[in-house]
Formats: structure tokens, C-alpha cells, sequence
């Protein structure tokens, strides 16, 4: 066993003498209370530690063990519907133990060691294992738990049994003696293994019209969303919780506050998934680690999430990983630099800032899984960015940027107008269009990128005819493009614009979002050829079906949204005989 001495205390970062032999990322026990640390830099006989709790009443001269064994998470079935701190310790479980406030020096398992699962074995006696092979499955509420071999691992079944058994129970053994549990533990720094990396082609639907239909991202892709303070980036992350088709949720609140992480404990049980019929909490993971916990549990909150988002993608699941929000995630490690006096970069962050950006968004993606069935699974990444005073030329959203496929950028001017989603029509973009084109066409929506583009074109168009506008009024334009305001308008409000707490619009499905759209650019192209005929636009904005057009998102039935084509042509036709 390895024992240090502590010989200096600078708030999370903890210094002691007398650790020869110890490695980078140890998890040690300082001082009399057992407060959990990870060794986080190396000098000679010296250990760096930045400590996960406080270290309020820490002495110097105290005792410091190093466990030898990385920073790692239990993997197995009771995962789902949990809620762990940014180290993987039960919240509800600290908090019989230590009440509202958590004690220092409590530490506990990830997972519920005494409680009993079915497990049902999927391979025979006699059978050949590899890593990632299912040996059984355990039903955790809805979803089917598969237990896997672990990576690095193979040889023949000797034994495998049936019944009920805690996690820690022995349910197969191996021919070289090797003895698999339904637990795994794995290194939270250390991305799981698989067999390759697909490209992503399948869209990650949202039920969100402006992220489904203009800014699409991909199962396996990576997307980040920048904005100000009540930019909504909260909302959009647990709309995007709530309403992707994935099979699995992680969200990580990453330094929010209390409040937020509030909301979504108690919306989340009661919230009914449109896909399973059943209480989303269900297939949710929650990491909170508010901004009135330790700093450094911050900075492990992350890696803590994506390795059990791998987990399941390991198993062959969709999983979206939420983390709201990277910029406290950075501030963090912006603070713990600081007190192990590192060379600052710029704003003073660390200058290795945009490396541990990139291996995390790294670790998303849509993989073959280990194993011999070919499994095919995917981690798509969400991450908030909260940019101070709403400046997107700040280090973290800048270092982002580089990384992430899709751009959702929060504008405070709509926020301030309550236009949300607030995502900025004109700064937003997506680097998968070309990747998913394919599957739009496949599922009935051929000229999907065509009115994709022709509404980018017009949105576009309005920002250059507002300025004009300001500048001579809307009178001195020509009516054709008066036509353009008003259906940009039209876009806006009644396309774009989705409220998450309303019952019929929080959720919008592609077959509704796609008629929606082509509705509205059928106007258009209605609009513009009863102008070439003469009509005046006043006439043809004062027509009751620019109404039902307005109403579309209160609207359940899709056939009426389809029959509006039909309408806008029987609405103008009778203008055009009278003229």
C-alpha cells in the first residue's frame, strides 16, 4: 500500500509527499475523513490530487492512501432512473446517510449491491465467448439489459446459470476459471472499445421542427448549443431529453443550478415518453453536480456520463448524452489549473483546454460493437455552452466550434421577443446534411433538402430587405418582395417557433413537420404566380386560409395539413377569375 503525507492544501488541490509508485489518475483517501481524490500530476515522490470534496478542516502532516485503481464507474443493471453526483455516489442513498447536506468521507457503491435480478441466460454451456458477446439479459423497467462480456476477455462456458442474483453474484464462468458478474467496473477516462466507427447517415429525430427539417443532427453526431443567460438552453437540452428517438438518456447537469437539476427530477418521473408509453425517468440516467458542489467533481462529471452512455451503445442502443453545460465543465478546469499554478491560456484557461474538449466530443459516435452479432450501437453528444455575456468568441464556445457537426446558435434578441426555440436561423448550420440525404429520401421526404434550401434562401433574403426596410420603409419595395416578408413571417412564427409546454406543439412528428413546410412554401408559390397575374398581395394575406395555415401546429389530424395545398389553390383561384 502506498501512504502519503499531506504537505500542502490550496482549496481542491492537495499535495503530499512520500507516494512513490503511485500513477496518473489514481483515486486516493486523504486525511482522517477519507476524502476521495484523483492523483492528477506526478514530481518525484510528490502526488497532485484534486479532492472531490471539500477540504474545509484538512490538516497538513494527515495521511493520504493511494487505492491504486483508476477513477471508475459500476456498470450494470439499476443504472437506469438513477441520480448520482459527478462521481457516480447515489444521491438519494448520501442523503439517508448525511441528510440535505452532504457529510465529507462518505463513499458508496454506484450501483444497489443487495438487490436481486432475473437473469436469463442467452448462451449455452459448451458455447465461445468473446468480448461484448451477450451471455443474458436482466429487464430493467422496459428496456432489456444485456450482459456482456467484458472487453479483453473470452474462452468457453462452463457454467451458466439462471434465476434471481445480486450484481455481484456469479452467473457464468469461463473454462480458464474466469467468473463473470452482471457488474462490470470500467476507467472513466478511458473510452470503452469497439470493433470500428460507422459514418453517420441516420438523422437523430427530436420532435423539434427547427432542429429536425434545417439544422438536422445524426445518431452518433455531435451538436452544441451556445447562447446568453434565458436563451433557453436548459429547455432545449431536456426537450431534446425528452423527445429524441433514442433508447437511453443521460443527462449531466454540470455545474447548474439547483433548480434546474429540480425541474428535472420532478418533470422527468411524470413526463409520459410518445414512444414507449411510459414515464421517461425510466430510460433516463441523471448525473447532478450543481454549481454549490466541489469543483473538481465537476470536471470528472462528464467522463463519469459518457462512459455509461458507452455502456449501453455497447449493448446496441441509441443513446443521447445531454451535458448542460460544458463552460462550467471549463470553468472548472480553468480553477483547478489555476491552483496547480499552470501556465494560463487564453481568458486563463488551461492551454490543454481544447485537447480535453476534443476527447470527449470524441468519444461519440456510431460504432459496431464488440462481439460476434455484429451489434450496432450509437452515443450522440449534446453539449450547452454558456458563453459569457452571450460572446461566441470566447475560448470554449471557439474551442467547441471546431469539434462539433452541428451549430444551434441561441439569439437573447428572439429569447427577447419569446421566440423559441431562440436558435438563429442565420449563425446556425450542420455539417450532416449530405450524410442523412439518403434517409429523408427513403422515408418519404424526396425534396426534403430543396425546401430546406429555398427556406434557408428566404430567411436569408428577409435579413437583407429588414435593412432596407429600415432605411426607406417597407413601402418602397415591390410587392414580390413584400411576398417574401410576409411568408418569412409566416416561417417564423408559424413554423420555426415551437413551445415546449404545450401538449399538441412540444412534439412535432417529421410527416407533420414536412407538410407543415411545404404548406407554407406552397403559399408562397401560390402568392407569386397570382401576383404575375395581377392579384394585389393585400388581397391574397386577407384570405381566411393564411389563418389555418397559422393554426397548423394546434392541428392533430395530418390529412387537414395536407388538404391546405388544396385549399390556398381554391382560396386564390376565385381572385384570379374576378380579376
Amino acid at each position: 500500500m502506498i501512504e502519503g503525507i499531506v504537505e500542502r492544501i490550496t482549496g481542491p488541490v492537495v499535495i503530499a509527499h512520500g507516494m512513490k509508485g503511485s500513477r496518473m489518475y489514481d483515486v486516493v483517501q486523504v486525511g482522517h475523513d477519507q476524502l476521495n481524490g484523483e492523483i492528477i500530476r506526478l514530481d518525484g515522490e510528490k502526488a497532485v490530487v484534486q479532492v472531490y470534496e471539500d477540504t474545509s478542516g484538512l490538516i497538513i502532516g494527515e495521511k493520504m492512501v493511494n487505492t491504486e485503481l483508476p477513477l471508475s464507474v459500476e456498470l450494470g443493471p439499476g443504472l437506469l432512473s438513477s441520480i448520482y453526483d459527478g462521481v457516480q455516489r447515489p444521491l438519494p442513498a448520501l442523503m439517508k446517510q448525511s441528510g440535505s447536506f452532504i457529510t465529507r468521507g462518505i463513499t458508496l457503491s454506484g450501483l444497489d449491491q443487495q438487490k436481486k435480478w432475473i437473469f436469463t441466460p442467452k448462451v449455452a454451456k459448451g458455447a465461445r465467448v468473446v468480448a461484448g458477446d451477450i451471455i443474458g439479459t436482466v429487464p430493467e423497467y422496459h428496456v432489456e439489459h444485456r450482459v456482456m462480456v467484458p472487453p479483453g476477455i473470452e474462452g468457453t462456458v462452463t457454467e451458466i446459470h439462471t434465476g434471481e442474483f445480486t450484481v455481484t453474484d456469479t452467473v457464468c464462468v469461463l473454462d480458464d476459471h474466469t467468473e463473470l458478474r452482471m457488474l462490470q467496473r470500467w476507467p472513466v477516462r478511458k473510452g470503452r472499445p469497439y470493433q470500428k466507427k460507422q459514418d453517420p447517415t441516420l438523422p437523430l429525430i427530436t420532435g423539434q421542427r427547427v432542429f429536425d427539417m434545417v439544422f438536422p443532427v445524426t445518431k452518433g453526431g455531435t451538436a452544441m448549443i451556445p447562447g446568453g443567460f434565458g436563451t433557453g438552453k436548459t429547455v432545449a437540452e431536456q426537450t431534446l431529453a425528452k423527445w429524441s428517438d433514442t433508447q437511453i438518456v443521460v443527462y449531466i447537469g454540470c455545474g447548474e443550478r439547483g433548480n434546474e437539476m429540480t425541474d428535472v427530477l420532478t418533470e422527468f418521473p411524470e413526463l409520459i415518453d410518445p414512444r414507449t408509453k411510459r414515464p421517461l425517468i425510466q430510460r433516463t440516467i441523471l448525473i447532478a453536480n450543481t454549481s454549490n458542489m466541489p469543483v473538481a467533481a465537476r470536471e470528472a462529471s462528464i467522463y463519469t456520463g459518457i462512459t455509461m452512455a458507452e455502456y449501453y451503445r455497447d449493448m446496441g442502443y441509441d443513446v443521447a448524452l445531454m451535458a448542460d453545460s460544458t463552460s462550467r465543465w471549463g470553468e472548472a478546469l480553468r480553477e483547478v489549473s489555476g491552483r496547480l499554478e499552470e501556465m494560463p491560456g487564453e481568458e486563463g484557461y488551461p492551454a490543454y483546454l481544447a485537447t480535453r474538449l476534443a476527447a470527449f466530443y470524441e468519444r461519440a459516435g456510431r460504432v459496431v460493437c464488440l462481439g460476434s452479432e455484429g451489434r450496432i450501437g450509437s452515443v450522440t453528444v449534446v453539449g450547452a455552452v454558456s458563453p459569457p455575456g452571450g460572446d461566441f468568441s470566447e475560448p470554449i464556445t471557439q474551442n467547441t466550434l471546431r469539434i462539433a457537426g452541428t451549430f444551434w446558435a441561441l439569439d437573447t434578441s428572439l429569447a427577447y421577443r419569446r421566440h423559441f426555440p431562440s436558435v438563429n436561423w442565420i449563425k446556425s448550420y450542420s455539417l450532416y446534411l449530405e450524410n442523412i440525404l439518403d434517409w429523408y429520401v427513403q422515408n418519404g421526404y424526396p425534396d426534403w433538402k430543396d425546401l430546406r434550401n429555398r427556406t434557408m434562401y428566404l430567411l436569408q433574403k428577409e435579413v437583407e430587405l429588414q435593412e432596407i426596410v429600415q432605411l426607406v420603409g417597407p413601402d418602397a419595395l415591390p410587392e414580390s418582395e413584400k411576398a417574401i416578408l410576409e411568408v418569412t413571417r409566416m416561417l417564423r412564427e408559424d413554423f420555426l417557433q415551437q413551445s415546449a409546454y404545450d401538449d399538441v406543439d412540444s412534439f412535432c412528428s417529421m410527416d407533420k413537420q414536412y407538410w407543415m413546410l411545404r404548406v407554407i412554401l406552397s403559399f408562397y408559390d401560390r402568392t407569386n404566380a397570382a401576383m404575375a397575374r395581377g392579384i394585389p398581395l393585400a388581397k391574397i394575406i386577407k384570405l381566411p386560409v393564411k389563418s389555418e395555415i397559422g393554426r397548423m401546429k394546434e392541428q392533430t389530424d395530418l390529412g387537414a395539413i395536407k388538404s391546405l395545398i388544396d385549399a390556398i389553390d381554391r382560396a386564390i383561384s376565385p381572385l384570379e377569375v374576378e380579376r
